[in-house]
């Protein structure tokens, strides 16, 4: 792919104000000449005093004094003046200090900070440069706030004058500790600012996504010093990609061609990573062609650029080429692509991925386990999915939600429970999506006192506040109980205006439990918040349709051609030999479609011995005699039927179709699965479907 370097070459400071929409108070720091037209002159510096004179910690604010700084003894102090408050001198603290600074050097920072105690406590110590470098450093290898605030009063406190190294390193502690607002303080009253102090507040504004403040900075400090480094391009352009705006990118990326460091591979990365988030895969696989030389981060970035847009095969393919080249693959790597194989539903790559994971060392990380567990509980292998949740060393709640969830869905909702619980037991402080997944669970497998409890929970024992999505899962929960008054109390006490899922979960219990009229009131609250909804509409015509109020049934047709809402076809596909097999319902174009449907038909004679009726009633009052043939033959059927041809024996089968089995499916698979001795998976747009023994793990509710 080739892209004329045209494209970036004319670039003002205009357009990039333009493009940001900057507020009208800022328009006068901007200049219109070209960034690359010369050197504009820089602000007039004038010294400052001691930058910690009129900058205050958020603590001292909140009534904590730091200790006022001891006088210096007069010229005239003799040495056998008894010290008094007017007399004290500091003491010297050189073994004091300098095992502090060894402990910092050796990232043993909570001891440093110990140790930095009997300081604070003590007082009148002679503290050098050093030693607060050396707190430094451990305050940010903690990332501790209280520790940060303790640093920085002492300092205040005790006169310390700092120069400009440790000025800009007491910024960055500030930073790094997500302080942003001190930080701010800090930068305002600095001095002396050099490029590194720039550097840090931007990077800190960026990393906070506060991108159009980022970007009047920067500005400022082209104003000053005309020009900048590779990091910062490279922290710029992920700026404009935060704020997607591919056409700041571009005049950023001519800014780093023309400052020689377009090659960098800071900068390449971060370009990759904007064109991607804006839109144009083309331009960030461009720039990942002309990189020198690909490192990790580089392959990295082009992948999840792929990824991002969809090209989950393409993205599996630069995988490949990432691997051939020699590349070294991290943790990152191995994260995405088990997220992409779960696009694909791929559960061999997925296994080669999970290999590689251990090959390279990677066993253990957080990050990747959890993509695993989270991909094997998506594609039917709980089990699996267990096994790596077990075996990880460190869990977050991130890992727990996963695997919750994935019991959840395979309809065992009693372990999920358990799981839970555990996690209770184990200090994990559960989040909003833990309780999703519990819910959810408690939904699926009709665990309706377990559901009622965790959800009174929530606020009561965890102060967290149920959202619209755990009172959707309360109104299923309830309606599997054939609550419907209840759910509707449910919905009308929600201290928020009630969302469509909200309502969608009622209708979907009123289609259950054959309550017309509750249902109808539910549509009409979904016709007005999500009139291009298909499926609402499908919704209530089965209700129609189960009622015997087939009138009914065809004006809701009628709203949905007036409307140009169709049903699109569905399909079926199982993976055999690694290979996928794509079904729609009444499908002949298969190879061996004669085998087939011979197998469909074989299997329905022996079904119907063990009770299996066809449904004679059909969805709709105007599907011909032809039309009713198909439906013997809907896509399901036609994916096991495929199944048991080219599996052996005893072997499960897993199905996977892009919307909800039908009734009639459901009660056939459920019978196959009886006289076949067979597992059938079934994985449709709701949950999985486990049919063993004649029987199904949602307890035909879904």
């Amino acid at each position: 792919m080739e892209v004329s370097l045209a494209l970036y070459q004319s670039v003002s400071l205009d357009q990039i104000q333009n493009n940001c929409r900057f507020p009208s108070s800022f328009h006068k720091v901007f200049r219109t000449k070209p960034l690359f037209s010369g050197y504009c002159s820089r602000f007039n510096r004038r010294k400052r005093g001691n930058p910690f004179d009129k900058i205050k910690c958020s603590s001292l604010e909140q009534g904590l004094q730091p200790r006022r700084p001891k006088p210096k003894p007069s010229r005239n102090t003799t040495p056998e003046l008894k010290e008094t408050e007017e007399t004290r001198v500091k003491r010297p603290s050189v073994g004091l200090c300098s095992q502090i600074e060894k402990l910092a050097l050796c990232n043993r920072y909570r001891e440093a900070l110990e140790l930095f105690e009997i300081l604070e406590l003590e007082g009148g110590f002679d503290v050098g440069l050093r030693t607060y470098d050396a707190l430094v450093s451990a305050c940010i290898g903690l990332g501790s706030v209280q520790a940060v605030k303790r640093v920085f009063n002492y300092m205040a406190s005790n006169g310390f004058e700092p120069d400009q190294y440790m000025s800009n390193r007491v910024l960055l502690m500030h930073v790094k500790c997500g302080m942003m607002i001190d930080a701010r303080n800090i930068f305002d009253e600095m001095p002396e600012k050099n490029l590194i102090s720039w550097n840090t507040i931007i990077v800190g504004l960026v990393d906070i996504g506060n991108y159009l403040e980022a970007f009047r900075l920067f500005l400022l400090m082209w104003e000053e010093f005309s020009d900048c480094g590779s990091r910062t391009f490279a922290t710029m352009i992920r700026a404009s990609a935060g704020l997607e705006l591919i056409s700041v990118g571009r005049q950023l990326h001519s800014c780093a061609v023309k400052s020689g460091v377009g090659d960098d591979i800071f900068v390449s990365c971060a370009l990759i990573d904007m064109y991607s988030k804006c839109g144009s895969i083309e331009d960030a696989q461009w720039v990942s062609d002309d990189m020198p030389e690909k490192t990790t981060v580089g392959w990295n970035s082009i992948i999840a650029g792929y990824a991002l847009h969809g090209y989950s095969e393409e993205a599996l393919g630069m995988f490949y080429e990432m691997r051939d080249s020699g590349a070294k693959m991290d943790h990152f790597t191995f994260s995405m692509i088990i997220r992409i194989c779960s696009r694909l539903a791929s559960v061999e790559y997925a296994k080669q991925a999970h290999a590689g994971l251990i090959r390279y060392g990677f066993g253990s990380d957080i990050v990747a386990n959890t993509a695993l567990v989270d991909f094997y509980s998506k594609w039917g292998r709980i089990e699996d999915a267990k096994h790596v949740f077990d075996r990880m060393p460190c869990k977050n709640t991130i890992s727990w939600n996963a695997v919750i969830a994935g019991y959840g869905k395979h309809g065992r909702g009693t372990e999920a429970v358990e799981l839970f619980e555990q996690m209770l037991r184990e200090k994990m402080r559960p989040n909003h999506v833990t309780f999703l997944a519990v819910l959810s669970a408690c939904s699926y497998s009709r665990l309706y006192e377990s559901g009622w409890e965790i959800f009174q929970s929530m606020s009561r024992d965890h102060k967290i506040k149920p959202r619209a999505m755990h009172y959707a899962c309360m109104i299923e929960l309830l309606g599997q109980e054939g609550l419907l008054d209840e759910a509707f109390a449910l919905i009308r006490a929600a201290p928020f205006n009630p969302t469509a899922n909200m309502w969608a979960a009622l209708l979907t219990a009123s289609r259950i439990n054959g309550n017309l009229e509750l249902g109808k009131f539910a549509a009409e609250k979904l016709y007005g918040m999500e009139p291009e909804k298909l499926c609402n509409y499908v919704v209530l015509m089965n209700i129609y349709n189960q009622s015997g109020r087939l009138m009914e049934a065809a004006a809701v047709l009628q709203t949905l051609r007036r409307k140009g809402l169709r049903m699109l076809p569905v399909c079926s596909w199982i993976v055999v030999n690694k290979q996928s097999h794509v079904f729609l319902s009444g499908d002949k174009s298969h190879v061996q479609t004669d085998e087939i449907y011979k197998k469909v038909d074989s299997l329905v004679n022996q079904i119907s011995k063990h009770g299996y009726v066809p449904t004679e009633k059909t969805l709709l009052p105007d599907v011909d005699e032809q039309e009713q043939r198909v439906l013997l033959y809907h896509s399901e059927k036609l994916a096991v039927a495929f199944g048991l041809l080219n599996t052996r024996n005893g072997s499960p089968l897993q199905i996977v179709q892009s919307h909800r089995i039908c009734n009639d499916c459901h009660n056939a698979i459920k019978m196959i699965a009886l006289v076949t001795r067979r597992e059938i998976v079934v994985r449709d747009a709701s949950r999985f479907h486990h049919f063993k023994h004649g029987s199904c793990s949602c307890g035909d509710y879904w």
